[in-house]
């Protein structure tokens, strides 16, 4: 059934905030999660609003958190999120790097006591808009393991960055260490569908195709040893620099009871004018991007993300009605 964004906007605020978030976490959470349902993405969209409430119910989140800056140092920013939800200490870390790559040339900004940080790349829209290249990562709740080992320790850690064009929309990119995001397991599992061998092993460490197995057990990280490499990188990055839990110290997400997670986020804004110039910066992106779009077949990263987003925001989204129902349901 199709819906207009603004109402599926209201919807979902209405229900974060009947179970208890505070006006502000509420909206910037729900502006989230209709945006990567918008984009394309659902298993980080609609399908993590029941999954949300109950964490706010359970404790598990902080519903009325205000996130605050724990430490800073020129270009350098610390964002205790309170344990509250991961969106709007997020957005105060882009802000606060946005501000200071335009003092210093290069900021990071990173969370700590964080929850679920969503679509990587939707942080990173305001730092194209500012005409900046961004980077973001984060940890979530161990379900891949370290290099030839069996016992989930390091989350699925996405990765994303930006890359704004003149004229053009950004060059987005957004992957999960994983072989696919964990989200797509929880879908599967709810639909009732199998899963591709080489996504997932069980608690015992076997391959399989039953997605309710993989969420029990591990992910395979894409890319096998390379991948779990570039994990372990992620996790490192966020935790060690903020005082983050580590994936294998938060319980799961998609269960309600379990601990505040206090995951973590670094995000790195770099201006393009403190290095070569932003005319250097503009010849080089537009070359290159050039030369992949000369062979037929090729998709700049993003492109289909951005796409799906304007049309929803201007035809509706659709959405299942079993979800729809659900977040109903809520309010």
């Amino acid at each position: 059934m199709l819906h207009a964004y603004e109402e599926l906007h209201s919807l979902v605020k209405s229900a974060l905030t009947q179970a208890g978030a505070s006006p502000d976490q509420a909206q910037a959470t729900a502006q989230a999660l209709v945006a990567a349902e918008a984009s394309g993405l659902p298993s980080h969209g609609l399908s993590r609003v029941s999954m949300y409430v109950s964490h706010l119910l359970a404790g598990r989140v902080v519903g009325d958190a205000v996130p605050v800056i724990k430490n800073e140092r020129a270009g350098a920013v610390l964002i205790d999120a309170e344990n509250g939800f991961a969106f709007p200490a997020c957005r105060m870390a882009i802000e606060q790097a946005i501000g200071r790559a335009r003092q210093h040339g290069i900021a990071i900004a990173a969370v700590t006591n964080s929850h679920h940080f969503g679509m990587a790349s939707y942080h990173l829209d305001p730092v194209a808009e500012a005409g900046m290249v961004g980077i973001a990562c984060g940890n979530s709740p161990a379900a891949m393991p370290a290099a030839g080992g069996k016992r989930a320790i390091f989350g699925t850690n996405p990765i994303a960055a930006i890359f704004p064009r003149s004229g053009h929309p950004a060059v987005s990119v957004d992957l999960s260490l994983s072989e696919v995001a964990r989200g797509k397991l929880m879908v599967a599992a709810a639909k009732g569908e199998s899963i591709p061998l080489g996504w997932a092993l069980d608690q015992d460490g076997n391959p399989t195709t039953d997605p309710q197995k993989g969420l029990e057990g591990s992910m395979l990280a894409i890319g096998g040893t390379k991948g779990a490499m570039l994990a372990l990188v992620v996790e490192l990055l966020v935790t060690s620099l903020t005082g983050a839990h580590f994936g294998a110290e938060a319980d799961t997400f998609f269960k309600p009871e379990g601990n505040q997670p206090r995951l973590g986020q670094v995000f790195i804004v770099i201006d393009p004018g403190a290095l070569g110039g932003q005319g250097v910066y503009s010849e080089r992106v537009e070359a290159l991007v050039s030369a992949m779009l000369a062979d037929e077949g090729v998709r700049l990263p993003g492109q289909r993300r951005i796409q799906l987003l304007a049309a929803a925001q201007q035809a509706g989204v659709e959405v299942p009605a079993k979800t729809w129902d659900a977040i109903r349901a809520l309010c």
